[in-house]
């Protein structure tokens, strides 16, 4: 007798999680006076980048967006160098007041995986492209926000320096900002990401806004300041306790306060939660960091990295948000569902951003 075949998890692409989006951006265009104006800067031969930028302007080129690709470097001529004339190209982009946003393909120093040339990417973008027109939330403002839990803005400030303190934290019941206040920009592909796990039920709607992955442990694979640290901080201010893993270390975020040693002397407030997260070293391995988790997110830009199946907790969510796919081919045979790419998402996310800047540009 031949035993049953074991049923595979679902493989959930991201058209559907999308189709919601793409109906909101749609409906916002629809009651702007102008379209919006994006430009895409490319520096770079990297195939995935160039694959990218023409889904973008096709998203665009369909929605109504005004968007312009703008080649420099490396992507016009092979005599030049990778991420040559990006700065020039940023900075001329932030002084036209017909654009609204600006974004730029990574890699931009090489499709090398260079560890330090990568990072250095991300802090010069922080630095060069202007909040007012930062769609991918990179900027070293959107991310001190989004490490302070400081959701809502003052729209003004985007036009200072300032760093609001932490202490200026808006406490809401809601997701609506409060009156004088805008919702601050988030980076795109991790805000996509979260949408993914709304879509699939890890939030739980009846608790509290901004507790909502309560009770759930995510693993997040790779600490980049792209991707996988702002992810990792949305997740544990939103309640999650949050397992980071990078190539050299384990640590865990969580707004969880560790249990007092004088409890009495805490509020009941203090004693549930910080206002945002904290992070400290963890003593899990990778292997017993995903025998507990309830969702697994990898971002490793390795062809070669692969998260064993094996390891996997049983019934857990996969997503895979790298450009090579981080699992295993049997990944179904433990995960519920696994989602194996999150860009159709991260599109719309961009252009949502987008719409906000332009308007906040009018504020």
């Amino acid at each position: 007798m031949t035993s049953p075949q074991t049923r595979k998890g679902l493989l959930l692409k991201a058209d559907p999680i999308a189709a919601a989006f793409r109906d909101e951006v749609k409906g916002s265009l629809g009651q702007c006076s102008r379209p919006p104006k994006l430009v895409g800067i490319l520096a770079t031969t990297s195939a995935p980048s160039n694959n990218y930028a023409e889904f973008t302007r096709k998203q665009c080129e369909e929605l109504g967006v005004e968007f312009i690709l703008k080649k420099v470097g490396a992507a016009t001529s092979p005599d030049l160098g990778e991420g040559e004339g990006v700065e020039e190209a940023i900075i001329e982009a932030n002084e036209d007041p017909s654009i609204h946003g600006i974004m730029v393909y990574f890699p931009i120093f090489g499709a090398q995986q260079d560890h330090y040339l990568q990072q250095a990417g991300f802090f010069f973008l922080s630095a060069v492209v202007s909040p007012l027109k930062d769609v991918e939330g990179l900027h070293f403002k959107f991310h001190y926000n989004l490490y302070h839990n400081i959701r809502f803005i003052e729209p003004k400030s985007l036009a200072s320096s300032v760093l609001a303190p932490p202490s200026q934290l808006t406490e809401t019941e809601t997701e609506d900002p409060p009156a004088g206040t805008v919702k601050s920009i988030i980076p795109c592909t991790p805000l996509a990401i979260v949408k993914c796990l709304e879509f699939l039920g890890v939030y739980n709607k009846i608790l509290p806004y901004g507790d909502r992955a309560y009770g759930k442990t995510i693993t997040v694979i790779n600490r980049s300041e792209v991707v996988g640290r702002p992810l990792a901080a949305l997740l544990a201010n939103d309640g999650a306790r949050v397992i980071s893993v990078d190539i050299d270390s384990i640590q865990e975020y969580t707004k969880r306060p560790r249990i007092s040693s004088n409890p009495s002397s805490e509020s009941a407030a203090a004693q549930r939660y910080h206002p945002r997260h904290i992070v400290h070293p963890s003593n899990l391995t990778l292997e017993e960091a995903l025998a507990i988790s309830d969702v697994v997110v990898s971002a490793v830009p390795s062809s070669t990295y692969k998260v064993k199946t094996e390891w996997l907790k049983d019934g857990c969510i996969c997503l895979n948000v790298a450009a090579d796919k981080n699992f295993e081919k049997d990944v179904r045979d433990k995960a519920s569902i696994y989602v194996p790419a999150v860009g159709k998402v991260t599109i719309f996310m961009l252009l949502r951003n987008l719409l906000r800047l332009q308007q906040y540009q009018q504020l």
